[in-house]
């Protein structure tokens, strides 16, 4: 359970002048170092990245590394949907001032809000849409990518993280050093609702549309890296030690492993929820 005050959770109250704009700036750098010192990890695609304005970088997520190995193959600082629980582990100050988003999965209107606030001030934004660490194969996403997406106009740039977890891993397994990662970031994913089309019109071809075209994003990744998607959800094999090998409380993922907070899935939502508000 996450820590809550007078029954508000941390995702729940954040605000966007609760996140450090500099965080990024010192957090990118360690990432980049556990990406190519103490990983062996190879970027393709950087230059799909806008250099400036607003930018929403979707991934999949198989991994507990994920979220910091997106962080510091990116060309610029971002902002990350993390599980809330994380910033309540013993590092959990290092999200906090590495300026990354709480959400609480239960209720992510705040979370969302203040994403979209830092992406109207042309911030890079990323999120996991899957909402939670498993194949990797987009066969499913949240709506919250998509309410951010429609709300902002930002591009959305599709990455897949391969090889933080393989078949027969355990959900928290970290890759010893020197392993072999990818991160493919692919060309902006096309959103384009029909003309006249209401508001859940537009968010339903949005999550249509991102869903699709990350799943086949990944795809190509698998394709281009030779990397497979992990099989299954085994926990057989433990991690090994290392600078990131300590789990967070719960299914807490580690430094950057968002959460899509929006309820939904590929295609239609069911209901309404915090993607389905009103600005």
């Amino acid at each position: 359970m996450a820590a809550s005050r007078g029954g508000v959770t941390r995702g729940q109250r954040v605000r966007p002048e609760d996140i450090y704009r500099w965080g990024p700036v010192w957090s990118r750098r360690v990432g980049w170092v556990l990406d190519h010192v103490w990983w062996n990890t190879e970027v393709h695609g950087a230059e799909n990245v806008p250099a400036s304005g607003p930018v929403i970088i979707a991934s999949n997520h198989t991994g507990i590394v994920d979220g910091p190995v997106l962080h510091g193959a990116l060309p610029r600082g971002s902002h990350i949907l993390v599980k809330q629980e994380f910033f309540d582990s013993r590092i959990g100050f290092l999200m906090t001032w590495a300026g990354q988003i709480p959400v609480d999965r239960a209720s992510g209107r705040a979370a969302l809000a203040t994403g979209k606030a830092l992406l109207d001030e042309g911030r890079v934004v990323g999120i996991f849409p899957e909402g939670t660490r498993g194949r990797g194969d987009v066969s499913e996403v949240r709506a919250g990518v998509a309410w951010l997406a429609v709300n902002t106009g930002a591009p959305i740039v599709p990455a897949a993280c391969l090889g933080t977890r393989r078949s027969g891993d355990r959900h928290g397994y970290v890759p010893p050093p020197r392993s072999k990662l990818h991160v493919v970031l692919g060309e902006p994913i096309t959103i384009a609702p029909p003309a006249g089309a209401s508001r859940r019109e537009r968010m339903n071809h949005a999550i249509e549309a991102i869903g699709a075209g990350l799943a086949a994003h990944v795809a190509r990744a698998v394709a281009i890296t030779g990397l497979a998607l992990p099989t299954g959800d085994a926990e057989t094999r433990p991690g090994p030690t290392g600078p990131l090998a300590a789990p967070s409380p719960g299914d807490a993922g580690s430094a950057g492993s968002p959460a899509d907070a929006g309820p939904g899935r590929t295609g239609p939502p069911v209901g309404p929820g915090p993607a389905d508000k009103e600005e």
